[in-house]
């Protein structure tokens, strides 16, 4: 029963970004980059397909329940930075939740301004190496597109550009035949904090706490993850 809880709640916040893409840029995924992004987080979390067709559908509709994405900032444990990305068409109870998840795990929210600095907003695609054929040319190509990095992770390549450049480099690479295996909008912290595991513990409680919020699309952190 509780893995179906779990998938339930996958499914509402998958909709929900499926929603926000849909209302953004439209319905067809070939012209909306942030829809083929929802797209395959629906598809991670095994989101049948007409599930996904009819959020799409819904979200079309003159009647479709408008989302509000709303960012909070605050501190987990041990002064550990955290930013909460949401979707909400009620921002009270959300805000109510959130804070309620900060101070019942030891921490606190902030107010707007007080974390986002130490994060920067980067696209980052997942593409397999089998798909590339030359890779400099590849890398190359893409320069022109807003690519900044790639990086080689076993047998995949990760793409990192600018967030103001990610429907660029989603349509270039969508141009070329290329589908990304997955691909987010992820806020990564310049700098990093090292706990201890006990300490870690105290933090991942609150984020997986955050998490489980239906409001709660992403969290974001500064604590060290390298082992």
């Amino acid at each position: 029963m509780k893995r179906w809880a779990g998938m339930a709640k996958a499914f509402t916040k998958v909709g929900r970004e499926i929603a926000i893409a849909v209302k953004e840029g439209g319905g067809d995924p070939d012209y909306n980059p942030r829809l083929r992004m929802a797209i395959q987080k629906a598809k991670a979390v095994n989101m049948p397909k007409a599930n996904i067709e009819n959020a799409i559908k819904k979200a079309l509709g003159k009647d479709s329940a408008n989302y509000d994405e709303l960012v909070y900032e605050g501190y987990a444990p041990h002064g550990i930075a955290v930013l909460v990305e949401t979707a909400t068409d009620n921002s009270t109870r959300t805000v109510a939740n959130v804070r309620h998840v900060f101070s019942k795990y030891g921490g606190s929210l902030g107010t707007s301004g007080s974390v986002d600095y130490m994060f920067s907003r980067k696209g980052i695609f997942t593409i397999k190496k089998e798909d590339v054929n030359d890779p400099e040319e590849f890398e190359l190509e893409l320069i022109d597109h807003g690519l900044e990095e790639i990086k080689s992770e076993d047998g995949d390549y990760l793409l990192y550009c600018d967030f103001a450049d990610y429907g660029a480099l989603s349509k270039a690479l969508h141009d070329m035949g290329i589908e990304a295996t997955e691909s987010n909008l992820d806020r990564i912290p310049s700098h990093t904090k090292k706990l201890s595991d006990e300490q870690v513990d105290e933090v991942i409680k609150l984020i997986d706490k955050m998490e489980e919020e239906e409001d709660v699309l992403q969290v974001f952190h500064t604590m060290d993850m390298s082992e």
